[in-house]
């Protein structure tokens, strides 16, 4: 079960997050300021942070930068009004991961906070190896280039990183939602349908046959599997 800490001064806020997280199955450690966080942190605690840019005493940013020093890569979401948009660069150079302003979206906050966790763990079991082999095709994920049924083609980054998504996660049903957050995340427009046509250019250049495919595997309902 994944921990995130919040750390917020204004209550209502607070207590609205924790509410919506725990009902996502998180376990949810709550902070009015930092000097409280801080108090029992220690380096890998927590699986996320939600942090209030503008806090009392110590400011978020100033906390990302203590936890980047502590050596901490826990991924950090900036809660932040608009009008504080300049902070926030700021502190995405010192080492947050994403900003999210006030007044939100829950769901859109649920969203990235998934997305977030997601991107984190991938990360950590990412092999020490960046070459992929599929059904005997080979892929470079660095250089994108790839051996393909097709000859020697060059992936696009977007077509890289999805394989790469399915690559950390063998053997799970992915949701489409699920891979539209994770790969294209959440500035663009795209839909479920390009995740098919992604898979579908996968299986052309990837299957030995394309029409009973091995390791891009539908879901019904769902999404997509990816077996190794």
């Amino acid at each position: 079960m994944n921990c995130i800490a919040v750390v917020e001064d204004e209550e209502l806020i607070r207590v609205m997050i924790r509410f919506n997280l725990e009902k996502q199955g998180y376990t949810v450690e709550c902070f009015a300021d930092a000097p409280e966080f801080l108090s029992g942190f220690r380096p890998g605690k927590y699986d996320a942070v939600l942090l209030d840019i503008m806090l009392p005493s110590l400011s978020g940013r100033e906390l990302v930068r203590h936890l980047r020093k502590s050596g901490d890569s826990v991924p950090v979401l900036m809660v932040t009004a608009v009008s504080e948009v300049a902070s926030v660069v700021d502190s995405l150079e010192l080492g947050a991961d994403d900003y999210i302003t006030k007044p939100f979206n829950m769901e859109e906050l649920l969203a990235r906070v998934r997305a977030l966790i997601r991107r984190s763990q991938g990360e950590r079991s990412l092999p020490s190896s960046r070459i992929l082999r599929i059904g005997g095709h080979e892929v470079n994920l660095e250089t994108r280039e790839a051996q393909t049924r097709q000859g020697a083609v060059i992936l696009t980054e977007k077509e890289a990183e999805l394989l790469a998504y399915f690559t950390r996660n063998p053997k799970r049903a992915l949701m489409r939602a699920e891979i539209l957050e994770e790969v294209w995340g959440m500035d663009t427009d795209p839909t479920p349908r390009t995740v098919d046509n992604f898979v579908v250019k996968f299986r052309k250049l990837f299957e030995a046959n394309p029409e009973s495919p091995r390791h891009f595997l539908t879901v019904r309902a769902s999404g997509y599997l990816f077996e190794p």
